[in-house]
């Protein structure tokens, strides 16, 4: 035949697998034969044994045996296929005049699995048992159709993460052929040497132990490698985070062989700004400040997160080392990932250098096309040292021939793709500030952020006022808004915070536009003006809003999470978010910082809706307990993973498969040393290690 032919040629061996399948396997991050080897078991079945149908008892999981006795397609409650099957005659063992039965349920089916379950065919079946309509059941059970006395498997069978389309069967099997094919895919990239003083298994022996378990695994190895604490997953989980561990060090070379401008600055902006400043800056800031203008001065381009809970005091100290920037002859670029929030920058900015003689420029995607020609005009000549605005800054058109220092707000909201863009902009021989309000967890410093330098303000500035946090429930919405009418007419001022802008039947959520109805129409006759603010309205409708919000003209400003970093408005006392329960950890922090910020007592409602999902109880709970950014970054990482601090999701990358950053930090220590000991003993190996786990994704890995 053609295709047994075409299969004998050495091309066809090397050929890639079909079309279809490959296209499958890259949805699961497979794009090399070798990342087969890597792709391994989310659990595993015990297909081992056989329970009679007589000793199937709801609850179990389990695998029996059955001649089918009868199959149809059912119409009521919904389409199905319904087959029952029941021990062959003499097999029940019991001569008792009932014959044990078991039901097996489809609600979405194939005609190949209709005529497959044709009366008196013998089937093995694994699967959940549940009470039926008719005893007990297994819905969408896996199944074979077996000869009498079929051999079981003698070992537990892999289960992998897959698509649709791809069956446990083909993956087994795709595996298995790449496993067998290449022996190199299993050879170690470690020194024999390390992997024994590290007290690590053989690569390729943890490899095939954990897509082929041995027979018979003893009880205590079972619950090892399901739990992922057997030494096999642990070597897996080693070899990651070593490899994570050299590609940041490799990236941190790369950064200190280039050559950045040096910013020695003169002092002469910096000391104006710090004399026109209403307030003093903290200790903490001051060294921030010391560290990142030592930075500035050096020939390797800078690349440092500055940590900060939310009112901290990180815009101050980006402006001071832009300063220098500036009194360099250098350029900067002050990027935020919002409209409003790169605005809120712009006109905070704008008052403290009123007079300085710095011009700012001002660069939005939403800008006229005149306004917009202006600004790119004036940053291309030079003429704007100073430009402010949200990704629009990097965009095709956008010049700044003196560019030397760019500050990212907000960097992990980017997300991996946009920064990667940045990079792609010529911005690697300039030095680069990201600054985050969202602290990142010891564990994620030591791992996705090992290749930047961190500085952290840890000190609050004076006159910040503790917030209260309190949980409502829905049902006492009314008491809310009454509370909330009470405190405006005293002269205070309430941000009312919700998730949508237009009705959706799906969520059934309280709307912006909605909501602002509802309060305008509560507080009618009593003075209390309600704003109205969200992503959609244009910019001078935006910018007007929170005018009247900031001058005390609205008493409620109504918003979607626009205003979630970077407004400051001290009379703001009141923060009520609608549906609590649907926001992030990170989100609900940031909300509730935008009040505090003056000299009245301050509170944080958050209104939830029953019933919670275990996740949402959790995020209330925590937000609930933990002023502490750090603390709530730390139980964040628990509950969601590593993926929203890094802006990961987008990218469709997975960031770590295998190791817990929580659960394996010590390990995560071992990586960081060895990798360490592996660059100065055996850069190859190191070079083949990252090879082997990171193939092409390092750069969404630096990102």
């Amino acid at each position: 035949m053609p295709r047994a032919k075409a299969a004998a040629t050495p091309a066809a061996k090397r050929a890639p697998p079909g079309a279809g399948l490959a296209e499958k396997l890259a949805k699961l991050g497979i794009a090399r034969e070798a990342d087969l080897v890597l792709h391994m078991p989310l659990r595993y079945e015990d297909h081992t044994r056989l329970t009679p149908l007589r000793d199937v008892k709801v609850g179990e999981t389990v695998q029996t045996e059955g001649v089918v006795a009868d199959t149809d397609i059912a119409y009521r409650p919904r389409r199905q296929l319904v087959s029952r099957i029941e021990p062959a005659p003499g097999e029940d063992g019991q001569g008792r005049e009932w014959r044990a039965q078991l039901t097996l349920r489809f609600f979405s089916f194939y005609p190949s699995q209709q005529k497959a379950l044709q009366p008196g065919a013998r089937v093995r079946v694994y699967g959940d048992v549940r009470e039926g309509y008719f005893g007990p059941e297994i819905v969408h059970p896996q199944f074979r159709v077996v000869a009498p006395g079929a051999p079981l498997p003698d070992r537990l069978t892999p289960v992998y993460p897959t698509t649709a389309g791809l069956s446990q069967e083909t993956l087994r099997s795709v595996i298995a052929r790449a496993i067998a094919a290449d022996a190199s895919r299993t050879r170690d990239t470690l020194p024999e040497e390390l992997v024994r003083r590290w007290r690590q298994w053989k690569f390729g022996d943890a490899v095939e132990f954990l897509h082929h378990p041995p027979p018979r695994l003893p009880a205590i190895a079972q619950k090892s490698l399901d739990a992922r604490t057997h030494p096999a997953w642990t070597r897996l989980k080693f070899d990651e985070l070593l490899a994570q561990q050299l590609s940041m060090k490799a990236h941190r070379e790369a950064r200190a062989s280039r050559r950045a401008p040096v910013l020695t600055g003169t002092g002469a902006l910096t000391s104006a700004l710090l004399a026109r400043l209403p307030f003093k800056l903290t200790r903490a800031q001051q060294r921030v400040v010391r560290e990142i203008a030592h930075d500035l001065k050096r020939t390797t381009p800078m690349q440092r997160l500055l940590q900060g809970d939310v009112g901290s005091g990180k815009t101050v100290v980006a402006a001071l080392a832009a300063l220098q920037a500036v009194e360099s002859g250098r350029q900067v670029a002050f990027m935020a990932p919002t409209e409003i929030l790169a605005e809120q920058h712009y006109r905070k900015l704008a008052v403290w250098l009123e007079g300085s003689g710095v011009p700012i420029a001002w660069l939005s995607g939403s800008l006229p096309a005149k306004a917009r020609r202006e600004a790119r005009e004036a940053l291309a000549s030079g003429a704007a040292p100073f430009a402010v605005g949200t990704h629009a800054l990097f965009q095709e058109g956008v010049e700044m021939p003196k560019l030397g220092f760019v500050i990212v707000d907000e960097q992990h909201r980017f997300g991996v793709a946009q920064r990667l863009a940045l990079r792609g902009k010529g911005l690697a021989e300039a030095h680069q500030l990201m600054m985050s309000a969202t602290p990142i967890p010891r564990t994620l410093a030591m791992t996705f952020y090992a290749d930047l330098d961190v500085s952290v303000l840890d000190e609050m500035p004076p006159g910040r006022t503790p917030v209260a946090t309190r949980l409502v429930n829905q049902k006492r919405r009314a008491e809310i808004v009454a509370w909330v009418g009470k405190l405006a007419s005293e002269g205070r001022q309430a941000y009312w915070v919700c998730p949508l802008i237009e009705e959706s039947e799906k969520l059934e959520l309280q709307t912006a536009v909605a909501l602002h109805a509802e309060l305008t129409a509560a507080y009618a006759g009593t003075g209390i003006a309600v704003g109205l603010i969200h992503g959609r309205l244009k910019p001078d409708e935006k910018a007007a809003a929170m005018q009247a919000f900031i001058e005390g003209r609205t008493g409620v400003l109504v918003a979607t999470t626009v205003i979630e970093v970077g407004v400051d408005v001290p009379n703001a006392s009141v923060m009520v978010i609608e549906h609590a329960e649907r926001f992030g950890l990170a989100q609900l922090h940031q909300l509730r910082g935008r009040v505090g910020r003056g000299s009245t007592e301050s509170t944080c409602v958050l209104l939830f809706e029953e019933p919670l999902t275990d996740t949402a109880k959790a995020r209330l709970r925590v937000i609930y307990e933990h002023h502490d950014g750090f603390e709530i970054a730390r139980q964040d990482l628990l509950i969601r993973g590593p993926g929203e601090f890094l802006g990961a999701r987008q990218s469709g990358e997975p960031l770590l498969r295998f190791a817990d950053l929580e659960r394996d930090a010590p390990m995560i220590e071992q990586a960081r040393d060895a990798a360490d000991e592996l660059l100065r003993r055996d850069p190859e190996a190191a070079k083949a290690h990252v090879e082997r786990w990171l193939g092409g994704r390092q750069e969404f890995i630096k990102a």
